[in-house]
């Protein structure tokens, strides 16, 4: 028996010959909860994985084009479309302080790390994106981190967050024009994946980006959860 994180039901975990010849964990959300979420899958953006046609969506043609320097994201990966059902299980999670919801996400976001990421090399860094210390005080565990957490890469410190508004609450023009609110407290000569919840506008993770190349890192990318 299992217990689905998400609707708390209990339900009986499927047995099958790959589960008894290598004692899979049981899941740790019923098939019926995990149906509402949106995997996102055909042709998307190679910059940034929103769902389009062409191989690079307006939003990343904005960047090329309006940007004072040459855009320091070579590109991001995301899980997840944004949907009713993801939205309320990330708000519970993230915001209500229910640690153990992330792990609902475990598996998939490990599962698209191997099949997306085997490019990189194996001395690549991963960087969740940090949150200010009043934020992390506020909401006792920092999301970003905990996605690390699922994915076989070592991870580093290197960029601090300077308390400020909740991306959240801004517009999208003001997330857009928001100021680079990262200070670098370690540099780091390897490639660096970051990862975080969402891509909302790709601002934060461009401005943690910038940062990361100006201080000597090669090439970075970056890993989310949910493409906004």
């Amino acid at each position: 028996m299992m217990q689905c994180l998400w609707c708390n039901q209990q339900t009986i975990a499927e047995m099958n010959w790959s589960t008894l010849l290598f004692l899979s964990r049981p899941a740790s959300i019923c098939k019926a909860c995990e149906q509402k979420l949106e995997k996102l899958t055909g042709k998307r953006c190679a910059r940034c994985s929103r769902m389009c046609e062409e191989n690079v969506c307006a939003d990343c043609k904005w960047w090329e084009t309006h940007s004072k320097e040459r855009d320091a994201l070579t590109s991001n990966y995301s899980v997840f479309a944004y949907n009713e059902a993801i939205q309320d299980m990330v708000t519970k999670w993230k915001y209500r302080g229910d640690y153990c919801l992330g792990n609902i996400f475990k598996s998939h976001f490990h599962q698209a790390f191997k099949q997306h990421f085997h490019f990189l090399p194996k001395h690549t860094i991963a960087v969740p994106i940090p949150l200010s210390e009043e934020r992390l005080l506020e909401r006792g565990f920092n999301q970003a981190k905990m996605l690390a957490d699922f994915i076989p890469l070592k991870q580093a410190e290197t960029v601090a967050r300077i308390h400020g508004e909740k991306q959240s609450k801004k517009t999208r023009k003001e997330r857009l024009n928001t100021k680079n609110p990262f200070i670098i407290t370690k540099k780091v000569n390897k490639p660096v994946l970051l990862v975080d919840d969402i891509y909302t506008t790709g601002t934060t993770l461009r401005h943690a980006a910038r940062l990361l190349k100006q201080n000597g890192c090669p090439d970075v990318y970056s890993f989310t959860l949910i493409r906004g």
